[in-house]
């Protein structure tokens, strides 16, 4: 496994419960500053095998990115349930709920 795919993975596993991320976020912490869409591949391959909490990785907008309405709707009830409001229909507070993992003096985040 890559170096970036190995550090997405950690990152998404430690989003806590009642807190999102989003995919440029995490791309730019693991490493790639312009890989959103290679996280959100990353989300779409290994969530299952990794038991990754997906539904904590929204877009640059707090948006659910799923245009689906099963997937769209399964996201919206699995971040209710950890107690994110949604504003509208399908928008979450970043300055709210957006977590920000801790970074050290050289850079390196836990």
């Amino acid at each position: 496994m890559r170096p970036f795919t190995e550090r997405v993975i950690h990152l998404i596993l430690h989003i806590p419960e009642g807190h999102v991320m989003t995919y440029g976020q995490i791309a730019r912490l693991a490493g790639s500053p312009r890989g959103a869409r290679q996280v959100v591949r990353i989300l779409h391959s290994m969530s299952a095998k990794y038991q990754l909490p997906w539904h904590r990785v929204v877009n640059a907008k707090g948006e659910i990115g799923f245009k689906e309405d099963s997937s769209f709707l399964l996201q919206k009830q699995f971040l209710q349930n950890e107690g994110i409001k949604l504003t509208g229909h399908h928008s979450i507070d970043l300055s709210k709920y957006q977590f920000y993992p801790r970074v050290d003096h050289e850079g390196e985040w836990s």
